[in-house]
């Protein structure tokens, strides 16, 4: 699970009207996982801690360059931040009866 960011989509054709994508976020997994608050992660990254914040809940989609920058930090891929496709929940992943996997 993570959060969901809105998108615009830049292959769509001028003047058409396209709905939004969602990019879904683990940045606040990761960035936990690391120990770092979002004013460390911003510091690293140089943004604003609100970005991060942003970031997290959902409200803000990152540019490539940023996405670069805290796949970077955090030692992980863009992928494993960011998604297009919801992530599978952690009871997904390890097969939790009733979830998933059987």
């Amino acid at each position: 699970a993570g959060a969901c960011i809105g998108l615009d989509d830049p292959t769509s054709r001028p003047g058409r009207r396209v709905s939004p994508a969602v990019v879904h976020s683990r940045l606040t997994l990761y960035r936990t996982d690391r120990g770092l608050s979002r004013r460390e992660l911003a510091d690293l990254v140089d943004v604003n801690p609100q970005t991060i914040g942003f970031l997290e809940r959902g409200t803000y989609s990152p540019s490539v360059e940023l996405a670069l920058k805290l796949a970077r930090v955090l030692n992980v891929t863009v992928e494993a931040l960011f998604s297009l496709e919801p992530f599978p929940t952690l009871a997904d992943q390890i097969g939790t009866p009733g979830h998933g996997r059987s």
